[in-house]
């Protein structure tokens, strides 16, 4: 094999090349804990909301988790006794608000475990573990991890909790849960440090819980109206909340949960059950991370006009999701106790105009222009260097959908939707357009869930939470 020559530009180059991506990480030690240890009673609580998927979910009737660990002989949605566990409650003449189960939350994630049978076993993949290293680093004391014993801080106050929802149902409504959680927080946070009045909390929120935090800000603890108008716009979550940080979160929506909702989604490939459209088409909160119609992500494969995937007639016109023909065995397992499969198929398609009406309802809540009160600060960390799937096209005949294209964003989500950048669809116009009043934008080159874990977000947030002058 003959040996390459290399010019001295070329070798030059190379070293630069090389220099550049050495990946430095600031010393947070060094930066931070003089700060932390001398904040005392400026110091805020933090409240970490994680995204969809991003709360343990069980059941007490069952041992093994309903969400949280594919483990062998965990809640299975590939079968019967499974996907009725995963799945939502549907029955015609109920609002969503009623269809409960006895599932409920009870941790953050910082971790999926996979252990599915005797060959594969202790896989994990990380989940929210860095933001927690990231407020550990500012002497952040978790509550959650305290009370279970995980860590000794020595009777030491609690500054930081874990918000942990049920990430399957509406999102507003989990936003009415969360305010019970801020003024446990607040108390907690007052007996700590002897104060006359309780502090205002700042909020870390991933994902989807950027949308929960989005909605209590501006609304508090206030439910979307069964009617279908919409909340008086108060601010009154804000009156809690300081500082806002928002990472990846799909404000103006994404196009794969289109996807998901009408092909179903496998998290690990081969190794994790399938959850089949009609799974995850009970549950409302992924309809409220659809695209809007109004932003053309969604156009027909032949005209290129959009598509108003806000119908539930244009759902059974292609056969997607909850009424795709071909997932009768799935509504059979959901629905036993219904006498045909012609009841099921009217209590599914009752169920998905139920859910795409209150997405729309959400959509309209969160999306209307509104100046936030002078104490708030909005903070957003975006990703913009993976390609991000944009636009999707429907062909006419069969409803099939195909990526038409992508745009910069995390994978997951477009920069474009973080920013709720309300040009998308329309004619070009100088300066983002959004009815969210962001104090700060960072851009990080990594993907969804690696934007937690690069260390330029690690240092940002912990100046914004404990040195940014207020």
């Amino acid at each position: 094999m003959p040996i390459a020559r290399f010019s001295p530009v070329l070798l030059l180059a190379l070293l630069m090349l090389s220099a550049c991506s050495s990946d430095p990480r600031p010393d947070l030690g060094a930066l931070y804990n003089e700060p932390a240890q001398k904040i005392g009673a400026a110091r805020n609580p933090v409240i970490v909301i994680p995204g969809i998927l991003g709360s343990k979910l069980e059941d007490p009737a069952i041992e093994t988790p309903v969400w949280g660990a594919f483990t062998y002989g965990a809640a299975d949605p590939d079968t019967a006794e499974g996907a009725r566990l995963v799945a939502l409650p549907m029955e015609e003449g109920k609002p969503l608000v009623a269809l409960v189960d006895n599932v409920s939350p009870t941790v953050v994630l910082d971790t999926v475990k996979l252990d599915l049978a005797l060959f594969i076993r202790g896989l994990e993949i990380e989940a929210y573990d860095e933001i927690i290293k990231t407020l550990a680093a500012g002497a952040y004391r978790d509550q959650t991890l305290a009370l279970a014993g995980a860590v000794d801080y020595g009777g030491a106050h609690f500054t930081c909790f874990q918000y942990a929802y049920d990430w399957r149902r509406d999102i507003a409504e989990q936003a009415a849960v969360l305010h019970g959680h801020v003024l446990a927080a607040q108390d907690a946070a007052k007996d700590g440090f002897d104060l006359d009045e309780p502090p205002k909390v700042d909020v870390v929120a991933h994902s989807m819980g950027g949308l929960v935090l989005r909605y209590y800000l501006r609304y508090g603890a206030q439910p979307l109206p069964e009617d279908g108008s919409l909340p008086e716009l108060t601010w009154a979550g804000a009156q809690h909340v300081e500082t806002a940080i928002l990472i990846g979160t799909p404000s103006g929506g994404s196009v794969l949960s289109l996807k998901q909702l009408v092909e179903g989604v496998n998290y690990v490939g081969l190794i994790t059950p399938t959850y089949r459209p009609a799974v995850l088409g009970s549950m409302p909160s992924i309809y409220q991370l659809l695209p809007r119609v109004r932003h053309a992500r969604v156009v027909d494969e032949t005209t290129g006009e959009p598509i108003d995937f806000m119908d539930a007639k244009v759902w059974k016109q292609y056969g997607w999701g909850l009424t795709d023909p071909g997932d009768a065995r799935t509504r059979r397992w959901l629905l036993p106790d219904a006498k045909d499969d012609a009841e099921r198929e009217a209590i599914a398609y009752e169920h998905l105009q139920k859910s795409l009406a209150r997405a729309d309802q959400f959509f309209r809540a969160v999306d209307r222009p509104a100046d936030p009160p002078a104490h708030l600060r909005l903070v957003l960390y975006a990703g913009d260097v993976d390609e991000t799937p944009d636009v999707l096209s429907v062909n006419p005949e069969t409803g099939e959908l195909k990526i038409k294209s992508e745009a910069p964003g995390d994978g997951t989500v477009t920069r474009a939707s973080a920013l709720m950048d309300e040009r998308l669809g329309g004619d070009y116009k100088p300066r983002l357009r959004t009815p969210i009043g962001w104090d700060s934008v960072k851009f990080i080159p990594a993907d969804h869930i690696g934007l937690t874990s690069d260390p330029s977000f690690s240092n940002n947030v912990l100046y914004e939470l404990l040195e940014r002058p207020r």
